[in-house]
């Protein structure tokens, strides 16, 4: 049996890694990179740290308008389905390459898994809520990492082939955290950074709804940011940078620290050993939940619904004053995880047999 796996942004690169190790044994997959993340440092970097097998496909989509991009997508991804022939097509998460990977094998009449089936939002005005919808209505097998995943798409009437298998990103946040912990050259970023632990705050900006006010946008939670105890540092996305720079030069902002995006061993150990994070991120945000690291989320609502429970992540408008209240005055309760409401860690060895069981 053979699997297409789709892969473009840097959470797909996470979630393949462990995926990929769970189907080596059972069949054979081939990897396609659109290149929707193209720059080092959100790319290839990944495939080095985290064992990826290098993708057979690079299709070098790059940067656009989602119009633009999705549609290249497509016309490269149908090449490479008939070239390849799978008899799966795989596809992670909710970005344009996920659906751009969906309808092309829907069209050509090859089933579709879905990994990180049934998040939703409720906001269809965010691009990956858009995705996420349209990609779920064209999968063969919705696989869920959460219950709540599984009951938001029985609301829309998808029910077969839905399986809770647990959050792939619990499987790989168990594994390379202990990896990273154990390579002396990665434990270096605090050195180098000038960071101690839990001595500091980790934030990430890079949606379009954080971003499109634009300088304006950005101060606001700047200014929020400038006036917490602890240091902020922000491994800046490269479409953020020359808003970022600017507010931080007109403003004369100290108590923010811009560092350069980093891969994904050294992004574990800062989060592990942050006291806070505040991000517009939906992986960083669970990532941060895994870690026991109390967390902001920049958005008024948040697909990982679970993580709100006990107060490990809350959420907060883009004004100075909200987010300054819930950074300061949030306290969280050790009991509320008890639950495990992310599976056991094993979700990946569930997909795998899965898809090779049922189609195999």
């Amino acid at each position: 049996m053979k699997i297409l796996t789709i892969v473009g942004a840097r959470p797909q690169f996470v979630k393949a890694s462990v995926v990929s190790a769970a189907l080596k044994p059972l069949c054979d997959e081939v990897i396609v990179h659109t290149g929707q993340h193209y720059d080092k440092n959100m790319s290839d970097v990944f495939f080095e740290e985290l064992g990826i097998p290098k993708p057979v496909y690079n299709l070098g989509v790059g940067s656009g308008s989602h119009g633009k991009q999705t549609g290249e997508m497509l016309i490269r991804i149908e090449e490479v389905i008939e070239k390849e022939k799978p008899d799966i097509l795989m596809v992670y998460g909710d970005t344009n390459s996920t659906l751009a990977g969906a309808l092309a094998a829907s069209k050509l009449h090859i089933p579709v898994a879905h990994v990180e089936a049934g998040l939703r939002s409720y906001n269809m005005r965010m691009p990956e809520e858009q995705n996420r919808v349209l990609t779920d209505h064209i999968s063969t097998w919705l696989l869920c990492p959460t219950q709540t995943a599984v009951e938001n798409l029985g609301k829309e009437g998808l029910v077969r082939g839905v399986t809770m298998t647990g959050d792939v990103m619990l499987d790989s946040v168990l594994h390379f955290l202990s990896v990273a912990r154990e390579n002396p050259e990665k434990m270096k970023i605090y050195d180098q950074l000038g960071l101690t632990p839990k001595q500091y705050r980790l934030a990430t900006l890079h949606r379009a709804e954080t971003t499109d006010g634009g300088l304006e946008a950005v101060t606001r939670i700047f200014r929020a940011f400038e006036q917490l105890p602890q240091r902020v540092v922000i491994p800046i996305h490269p479409r953020t940078r020359a808003l970022a720079e600017k507010a931080i030069a007109q403003e004369g902002f100290r108590n923010i620290q811009l560092i350069d995006p980093v891969g994904y061993l050294e992004m574990l150990l800062l989060t592990s050993a942050a006291c806070q994070v505040l991000t517009d991120s939906g992986g960083l945000q669970k990532e941060a939940y895994f870690m026991e690291v109390p967390c902001v989320t920049l958005r008024t609502e948040t697909e990982w619904v679970e993580t709100l429970h006990g107060n490990w992540n809350i959420l907060s408008s883009l004004t100075t004053e909200d987010i300054l209240d819930k950074a300061l005055h949030t306290v969280p309760d050790s009991a509320a995880r008890d639950s495990k409401p992310f599976g056991d860690g094993h979700a990946s060895e569930q997909i795998a047999r899965i898809l090779c069981s049922q189609a195999g």
